[in-house]
């Protein structure tokens, strides 16, 4: 498996990332942030076990090993996504598509730290101040006008709850996919998203039917635009799990800053929000830091 596929695979999966975002961004103002999410898993759930049955067509003698280690991992993943994906779309609601889409990133400081503590995954030096660059860019970037501090606030404050559960869920999905197969990574990274998507899509459906049935309803209800979302999701959903299968995640997530100036091109074409001369100079600091992190 060449060492370099990690790379176009995050770049796909933050294009489809964004549209995905934009398009859940849509269906939350009639079914709220939590059917927004329910959207990304349900709809895209189909699409991630056709990408399924290609790679059990496509991969020779694979050997899944279904251990504790790999339950775990995808349960914790799961998880830490689902409110991660909440939370990102209230940030979003509150403070602009693009602003909660860069808030989201303070999960490449978070993944790196997490990944370092938790499962020992090492990164250089170097790496360490592009991260440290690349955050610092960030907080430039996503920085409040006094006008709009309450409301900034409140939105940033989801946006780091967000990137805090996607650094969990970005170590964890990475641990499950080695785990589960570490001969065939991208096997094991389709595999995985199969698995979490249902286990996803179970629980939100189980939650939604005891707390809020009728949101359950309007989903189904808007089930033409959700399938976009869903076809988005899942392709954004394999890149991931595929990249983090065969790299670190403070890598990976450093590569998926791409996603903060696509989503503020998308901001701007889409929702017409503007972009200041703060947020075109802090993309600056953004891109040394990726390159950094990245290259070394």
């Amino acid at each position: 498996m060449p060492d370099f596929l990690w790379i176009p695979a995050t770049i796909a999966a933050s294009i489809f990332q964004v549209g995905r975002n934009a398009l859940q961004r849509g269906v939350m103002t009639s079914s709220g942030p939590w059917g927004a999410t329910l959207v990304r898993f349900l709809f895209g759930l189909p699409f991630s076990l056709a990408f399924l049955a290609v790679a059990l067509l496509l991969t020779p003698h694979p050997d899944p090993q279904w251990t504790g280690a790999f339950w775990l991992s995808a349960v914790v993943g799961a998880t830490s996504q689902i409110l991660a994906t909440a939370a990102l779309l209230s940030a979003m609601h509150r403070s602009g598509f693009a602003v909660g889409t860069t808030l989201q990133q303070s999960s490449l400081p978070l993944a790196a730290l997490l990944g370092l503590v938790i499962y020992g995954d090492q990164i250089s030096g170097i790496a360490w101040l592009g991260v440290a660059i690349t955050t610092t860019g960030l907080a430039m970037l996503s920085w409040p006008s006094p006008r709009q501090i309450r409301a900034s606030l409140a939105g940033a404050t989801f946006g780091l709850i967000s990137g805090l559960f996607f650094g969990f869920s970005l170590n964890a999905f990475r641990h499950a996919a080695l785990a589960l197969d570490d001969r065939h990574p991208v096997f094991a990274a389709v595999v995985s998203v199969a698995v979490v998507q249902a286990m996803q899509t179970a629980a939100l459906m189980l939650f939604l039917a005891w707390r809020d049935p009728e949101t359950i309803r309007e989903v189904m209800r808007r089930w033409r635009p959700s399938l976009a979302a869903g076809l988005c999701g899942a392709c954004a959903s394999v890149g991931w799990f595929v990249a983090l299968a065969l790299s670190p995640a403070a890598p990976v997530r450093a590569l998926g800053i791409i996603e903060a100036p696509i989503a503020a091109v998308a901001g701007h074409r889409f929702f017409r929000e503007a972009l200041s001369v703060r947020q075109i100079t802090a993309g600056s600091a953004i891109i040394i830091g990726v390159l950094l992190t990245t290259l070394f």
